[in-house]
């Protein structure tokens, strides 16, 4: 089958999973604003930041997809992965950005990215901000983990990219369906 790993990254942290996947498949990876002719690969495999409650170009990719076509998906975001709300909470907004055709949950994976809030663009500090304004008003009952992980992490430089993480979807790459 004829692959492609497409990304849309904003600060980096995807595309070094998208290219660090990319050696270990040997499959070219491209950013999603410069991929041309989606429709003539067997597989998809997309790597999106996840920002505002959407996964970055995902929509253009998919739109130039046919139904023929498998699409894997990995979000790269901060919240922990591993908790299941979170992991919910972004499957529940990817059902609203992809066809219902190309939504399979045994090829959809979730892995923890990066953030430098001194790199941030204007527009991203101001909702960080706003949005950090509004969660640590919560009380700790009505905190989730993604919000608990914002409030931990607002204002600091962390990584918790991990490529080990990308074993499994590897092995879903390579497999034949």
């Amino acid at each position: 089958m004829k692959s492609i790993i497409v990304y849309g990254s904003e600060y980096g942290a995807t595309k070094r999973y998208a290219e660090h996947l990319s050696e270990m498949t040997g499959i070219e990876c491209v950013n999603y604003k410069d991929a041309k002719d989606v429709e003539k690969y067997d597989k998809v495999v997309y790597l999106g930041a996840l920002y505002a409650g959407g996964v970055t170009g995902i929509k253009k990719t998919v739109a130039k997809m046919t139904e023929n076509q498998v699409l894997i998906v990995a979000t790269v975001g901060l919240a922990d992965p591993t908790d299941a709300e979170n992991v919910q909470n972004i499957r529940n907004s990817l059902k609203n950005q992809i066809p219902a055709a190309f939504y399979n949950e045994n090829k959809i994976f979730h892995l923890r990215g990066a953030i430098d809030y001194n790199k941030l663009g204007l527009k991203h500090k101001l909702m960080m901000s706003l949005l950090h304004s509004k969660v640590s008003k919560q009380p700790e009952s009505e905190q989730n983990a993604e919000t608990r992980a914002m409030l931990e992490t607002y204002g600091k430089i962390v990584d918790f990219v991990d490529f080990n993480s990308l074993e499994a979807i590897k092995n879903v790459i390579l497999s034949n369906n």
